[in-house]
């Protein structure tokens, strides 16, 4: 096994292109060294990507949005002067992963690519309408962060590419987000279901919605019918049991020793009323 820690993105890409599929990304590593103790990936590289300044960076954009490099840390984004008053629920998410020596670590990067069912902060990046942007063997693209994952361990990220960076939009007025989830445990446990929740409010009516869901299927979904559900509603019972019912439909959920089909259908509707009504507390402040 071979160690490589490129001072620059195109070195990275071209060394990670160039092993076709024998290379690993080490991020934080939090989730690569755990499989590869337990012999479940024997990379051929291990491309390290914490000394290329692009992807260690937080930043500001000029539009009023922000751009994380994907190997910035949890920890590192908890430490930001302005991230988590604007993306609360972003940061809930992304400070769930593990404990808080693993947050040292673990990057969003890493916990998208690692391509969990329930990662938790891939839900409140699709609540927030996040982009990422890959580098490969063939140039620069984006796509939505709820296309990258293609099933569990599994991305659409073609052979070489990388995932360098995500972008958050700029938040209208009246904007507020959250994330939800449940659990077995207190702490430091894998989310039965997780639950992201942006909206925005006009003089009490919600303008826009974007609903996340986490652990209820293969893959984290964008819940449109459930944002639909929102959009022109002062958050009525009416539109909540609609929105719930609209999550409770998009479940394509396993029975496992954390929770069944039907809970975690049902945990779904719950988490999205609670997570709505904390994002429309943090929008009726923004």
């Amino acid at each position: 096994m071979r160690y490589l820690a490129p001072g620059t993105l195109d070195e990275a890409v071209g060394a990670y292109a160039a092993a076709a599929g024998a290379a690993r990304i080490l991020a934080g590593g939090t989730d690569l060294l755990v499989q590869m103790r337990a012999g479940v990936v024997r990379p051929g590289l291990i491309v390290d990507i914490k000394k290329i300044a692009e992807m260690t960076t937080i930043e500001e954009t000029p539009e009023g949005g922000f751009r994380i490099g994907a190997a910035v840390s949890g920890a590192r984004l908890a430490e930001h002067p302005r991230f988590g008053k604007v993306w609360p629920g972003v940061l809930e998410g992304i400070n769930l992963i593990g404990s808080k020596q693993v947050q040292g670590r673990a990057s969003p990067g890493g916990n998208l690519c690692n391509a969990s069912p329930a990662g938790d902060s891939v839900p409140a990046m699709i609540a927030a309408g996040a982009v990422v942007t890959i580098q490969g063997p063939n140039g620069r693209r984006q796509m939505p962060v709820e296309a990258v994952p293609a099933g569990p361990g599994r991305t659409n990220l073609a052979p070489g590419e990388i995932l360098v960076s995500f972008t958050l939009p700029p938040q209208p007025a009246g904007t507020g987000d959250a994330y939800l989830r449940m659990i077995p445990r207190t702490e430091m446990d894998i989310a039965v279901v997780g639950c992201g929740a942006c909206i925005t409010l006009e003089d009490g009516v919600v303008t826009q919605a974007r609903i996340g869901l986490g652990a209820v299927a293969p893959t984290p979904l964008l819940v449109g019918p459930a944002a639909a559900a929102l959009i022109g509603s002062r958050l009525e019972e009416a539109a909540l049991a609609a929105a719930a019912a609209a999550c409770s439909a998009a479940c394509r959920p396993i029975d496992d020793k954390r929770g069944t089909i039907a809970y975690r259908t049902k945990v779904a509707g719950v988490l999205l009323r609670r997570c709505v009504a904390i994002a429309a507390d943090r929008a009726g402040r923004a």
